[in-house]
Formats: structure tokens, C-alpha cells, sequence
């Protein structure tokens, strides 16, 4: 199976939903290579990049469940690399 190199950027709009999507993080947490959040309090949003390495399949239905939640904004930046799964 391959696996690809992606980055996974999320504006949080509505707090109440920062659980779940800290729950869809955490069944990911397999393919997560690191995240960053930064809350911008100025303007009542949070910042949250996630890299993955990752089959395809999994990076679309993360950022589509991800896209789901109310308040979430996501888009997915998808990497050349690659690779087989190890």
C-alpha cells in the first residue's frame, strides 16, 4: 500500500467542536507526523495544521469527516512523496 505526504490545515469557528475534532485526530494518530494549534483568541478562532503520512483513502475521509463538523473549516494540501507503506 502507498502512503502520501500531506498537510492538513483547520480554522476552528465553533469551540464546542474542538472535542470531536480532537477525537478524529486521535483515530488518526497513527498517520500523524505532528500538528500545531494556535489560538487566536483577537479574532475567536483556533489554527490547527496537521501533517500526515498516510494512504490516500485516509487522508480524504479524515479531512471530509474533519469538514463535516459545524464550525470547521478544512482544506488539504496533498505532497509528490510517495512512498510504500513500511
Amino acid at each position: 500500500m502507498k502512503t502520501r505526504v500531506a498537510v492538513i490545515a483547520i480554522i476552528v469557528h465553533d469551540k464546542e467542536s474542538v472535542e470531536k475534532v480532537n477525537a478524529l485526530l486521535h483515530e488518526a494518530s497513527d498517520y500523524i507526523i505532528g500538528r500545531m494549534g494556535i489560538p487566536y483568541a483577537k479574532k475567536g478562532i483556533n489554527l490547527i495544521s496537521v501533517a500526515v503520512d498516510a494512504p490516500q483513502n485516509v487522508i480524504s475521509t479524515l479531512s471530509g469527516s474533519l469538514g463535516q463538523l459545524e464550525g470547521i473549516n478544512v482544506k488539504t494540501a496533498y505532497s509528490d512523496v510517495i512512498t510504500d507503506l513500511p
